[in-house]
């Protein structure tokens, strides 16, 4: 009879631990995506990386409806990589804008970012 009862018990346990509520942000595959460009490199690799983000930028459907941490930063850094700097840097500053307390990591990020571009441009 106990053993009964203690898998009744547990089972309920269980069951109050599962989780029916949607996640706060949709990620999609986007950190496979940049794992696998991480590991590989590579246009294909990059090319699907962008469209991952750009889709988890569009198209948030979790809890918040706001881009999840990161994400603007992450896609942003590979847009200016792939030659959109214009583009990867508005994407960093509106996470800034979204995540203030990354403020100090991201605005490091520009001005490496800038500085690297001003050496390459002087002769």
């Amino acid at each position: 009879m106990n053993k009964y009862l203690l898998l009744i018990a547990m089972g309920l346990f269980m069951a109050s631990c599962a989780s029916t509520e949607k996640p706060l942000y949709s990620w999609y595959d986007s950190e496979d995506a940049t794992y696998t460009y991480a590991k590989r490199g590579g246009e294909e690799q990059l090319a699907k990386a962008m469209a991952q983000y750009e889709k988890v930028i569009k198209n948030q459907k979790g809890i918040r409806m706001v881009v999840p941490p990161g994400a603007n930063a992450e896609y942003g850094y590979l847009l200016y990589k792939s030659g959109k700097k214009d583009e990867g840097l508005a994407l960093l500053k509106e996470e800034q804008k979204l995540y203030p307390e990354s403020e100090r990591f991201i605005s490091r990020i520009i001005k490496q970012l800038e500085k690297s571009n001003s050496t390459k441009q002087e002769p």
